[in-house]
């Protein structure tokens, strides 16, 4: 039936940022389209759950694992179009790819999300930005499916998106490819701008820990999600091989091999403190997997 690589009771830790995540009942690689449709039809038709990831770099399994099927088009959905100022890219082309395409051909708009982690497709989904930059500004169109196979085109007006949020999170639909149209810019002013985001980056982030970006988003109308997590003294905080990072509050790392135990546990703290000292209620960015309802409040 699967025509791709099929996995049974693969450890997702072989399949995250992290390097966290219990057995799945199935992972699955699907080749193209086709593929993915038959897949998604049949676990539909068996009411199997179903989850789709891309690199698995803002995501938190647990170590039970997931009674279920996950899917990556992380390897086999990685076709990029640059024919003119449009873009044609499918949703398992790693953002830096993407980002150093456009650059190479003098389209400005995404130099700032150099060094993102992940793919397009989960980019796009979570609305992804840095420094004033959103991946949804330049978006003309999707193609998406639903969790039962069906395929559409959409464009940009037919979905919400907000400050990483899109409501293809909240519908569950599965990007397949998107369309951008860019301007062009000035090569050297490009380059320098993907240069200070990547130097801006190795600066406040420790990107050489295993992490999964930021944990929380930045609430409104107030300081932002590490700086609240900092002067709440928790900066450094261990929990097992888990971290509070010393470099950015708001990532927590692996230092070793951290559970995803102790991880809950430090976003349960963190939450937590920062209720208590400044009443703020800090909301998860990361995506979280085969965790019980209420799992991660304080």
């Amino acid at each position: 039936m699967v025509r791709g690589t099929f996995l049974e009771n693969e450890p997702m830790s072989k399949h995250t940022t992290y390097g966290i995540g219990g057995p799945v009942t199935a992972f699955l690689y699907p080749v193209d389209e086709n593929d993915l449709e038959t897949i998604l039809k049949f676990a539909h038709s068996q009411r199997f759950p179903v989850y789709v990831i891309g690199s698995g770099s803002n995501l938190l399994v647990s170590n039970h694992g997931f009674d279920g099927i996950v899917i990556s088009l992380r390897k086999t959905f990685k076709e990029l179009r640059i024919p003119d100022r449009n873009v044609y890219v499918q949703s398992g082309v790693i953002m830096s790819k993407f980002v150093k395409e456009c650059a190479k051909h003098n389209l400005t708009g995404m130099e700032n999300l150099m060094g993102i982690p992940g793919t397009l497709g989960g980019a796009l989904v979570m609305n992804a930005g840095a420094y004033g930059e959103e991946i949804s500004n330049h978006l003309i169109l999707l193609d998406i499916m639903s969790t039962s196979g069906k395929k559409k085109r959409i464009r940009k007006k037919d979905v919400v998106f907000d400050y990483r949020y899109s409501s293809l999170m909240d519908s569950k639909e599965i990007i397949l490819s998107a369309e951008f149209e860019f301007d062009k810019g000035v090569k050297e002013e490009i380059q320098d701008r993907m240069s200070q985001a990547i130097t801006s980056r190795k600066t406040s982030q420790p990107i050489q820990n295993r992490s999964a970006g930021s944990v929380f988003r930045n609430p409104p109308d107030t300081k932002p999600a590490g700086y609240l997590i900092d002067q709440a003294g928790l900066k450094g905080v261990h929990r097992g091989d888990a971290e509070i990072s010393a470099k950015h509050a708001n990532f927590f790392i692996n230092c070793g091999n951290a559970t995803a135990e102790d991880m809950a546990q430090l976003i349960r703290l963190a939450r937590k403190t920062v209720k208590e000292k400044f009443g703020v209620y800090l909301n998860l960015e990361i995506e979280t997997l085969g965790f019980p309802n209420n799992f991660f409040d304080a």
